[in-house]
């Protein structure tokens, strides 16, 4: 299957090796519009090689789109229209509803699969890449009924030989999910680090009391603006209802603080506790479900 990745990235760059490892991609073309980023693709053995947009689109078998989610909306009616018959399009974009909606009446959205791998880490670029990136992640999958059956099942089938388990929703209830479970933690995460770059302007040691916690917390932070500020401007409203509720449990801990209530604050750390049940319950079904395939 002659494959083209738009975007040779972390998760553009990851998808061209495992479908290379697979057997499911005999030629992969990449198309990418930073010089650098395309040299270091094909040095790299991600790609085969560059080509323009119009000649790598109009001869694919499979076209992967894994580029920020505004150029997203943008280019994709032109690769539909660009596409021969039969061939799949993927996108990978973190929100769904406003890149359903630019190929809504499109005559060959048929052909086109909005997928969302929940996969990645906080680098970027071609050498971010890896095998297995995807190994015991899980793909959404949004408005299925508007893609055809054999894009759909062509499409299962190279996200279960990716190692993914694949669950559907609407593109709306999609956003919404994931302005809680995913956006919402890189807000937190950016602002918390500009919180303590602000102190530190002030306090020139404060870096030298930074634990692995906090390291960690702040781990998101180095994610690209480049992909993030598109994606917070996608789903702008739902992520802007997810930060109220956070805010909202912000002041509920500072009152009590300020109030000196340990046993408040206790409660409400101990509540909190309860996610490490659920995150250990989908830890082992991702294992599980390696382990089965």
């Amino acid at each position: 299957m002659k494959t083209t990745v738009i975007g040779v990235g972390l998760i553009g760059g990851s998808m061209a090796i495992d479908l290379r490892k697979t057997g499911i991609a005999t030629e992969i073309v990449g198309v990418e519009l930073n010089p650098v980023n395309a040299r270091k693709a094909v040095s790299l053995g991600l790609v085969d090689r560059i080509e323009n947009e119009g000649t790598a689109i109009s001869s694919a078998d499979l076209v992967i789109l894994s580029i920020p989610v505004n150029a997203l909306s943008q280019l994709l009616p032109s690769v539909l229209d660009a596409v021969k018959k039969k061939a799949i399009v993927i996108d990978t974009g973190s929100t769904k509803r406003m890149i359903c909606r630019s190929v809504s009446h499109h005559d060959k959205r048929g052909q086109f699969i909005a997928s969302h791998p929940i996969a990645g880490t906080e680098n970027s670029g071609p050498e971010a890449a890896f095998e297995g990136l995807f190994r015991g992640k899980t793909n959404i999958v949004c408005e299925q009924d508007r893609s055809s059956m054999e894009a759909l099942k062509a499409a299962e089938q190279i996200f279960t030989e990716l190692g993914m388990s694949t669950i559907f929703m609407e593109a709306e209830e999609h956003d919404r999910h994931v302005a809680y479970v995913s956006h919402l933690s890189h807000v937190s995460s950016f602002l918390l680090g500009q919180t303590v770059l602000d102190i530190e302007r002030d306090e020139k040691n404060i870096f030298a009391l930074a634990g692995s916690g906090f390291a960690s917390t702040v781990r998101l932070a180095k994610s690209s603006p480049d992909m993030w500020a598109p994606i917070f401007e996608q789903n702008a409203e739902y992520l802007s209802q997810a930060l109220l509720e956070y805010i909202m449990h912000l002041q509920k801990f500072q009152y009590y603080l300020m109030k000196r209530d340990g046993k408040e604050l206790h409660r409400i750390m101990k509540d909190a506790n309860r996610i490490r049940e659920i995150l250990s319950g989908i830890e082992y079904k991702q294992i599980k479900q390696v382990e089965e395939k």
